[in-house]
């Protein structure tokens, strides 16, 4: 290899150098950086309450004799809607993948004829003879935590007063509605 081909691959490497710290700088002086005073983000965890700090009640909630008094059926028939795929709400209807709910109200848990309930719902219809405004409240807000072992899937329905407009509704589907219950 003659010197001159030597020094032509040597200028080439320097030009890269060069050309690279050019672009660098030349790009530091374009965008200037912002370097934050402190890195990172803050995550902020509320702390515990201690023992000796004064925790507030929470307020007690609203019983469903009085939910009940300004509930719509026409909106509960709405609300019932989600349940459809499973249930039937007329009078003789057929069982779905759950039982029908013609006159729920006072009947007994589990004790609907040509139903196969599941063993937990068996078992809470003979410790309650009939389902309550307040058992169907309960059940309906979360029906695996109210009958552990339940076969109903449904998650529930968190809003007090979406579950009691879903009970006036399942009130009026019935030839004899249940009484409303007194304060």
């Amino acid at each position: 290899m003659d010197s001159f081909t030597l020094n032509k691959a040597a200028g080439a490497v320097l030009m890269v150098l060069i050309l690279t710290m050019g672009v660098g700088i030349v790009s530091d002086i374009i965008f200037h950086p912002t370097i934050p005073g402190q890195p990172g983000y803050e995550i902020v965890v509320e702390a515990a309450p201690d023992a000796t700090s004064t925790v507030e009640a929470e307020p007690d909630a609203v019983p469903i004799s009085e939910l009940l008094l300004a509930a719509s059926a026409s909106e509960g028939a709405n609300v019932a809607k989600k349940c459809t795929a499973c249930h039937t709400f007329d009078e003789g209807g057929a069982n779905k993948v759950g039982p029908a709910l013609w006159d729920i109200v006072g009947r007994k848990p589990g004790g609907h004829e040509g139903f196969r309930y599941s063993s937990a719902m068996a078992t809470y219809g003979e410790e309650n003879p009939e389902w309550t405004y307040e058992s169907l409240n309960n059940f309906l807000e979360a029906p695996k935590k109210y009958i552990n072992g339940t076969s109903m899937g449904f998650a529930g329905l968190r809003r007090p007063e979406e579950r009691a407009d879903m009970i006036a509704y399942l009130r009026e589907q019935s030839g004899a509605p249940k009484p409303l219950p007194a304060e």
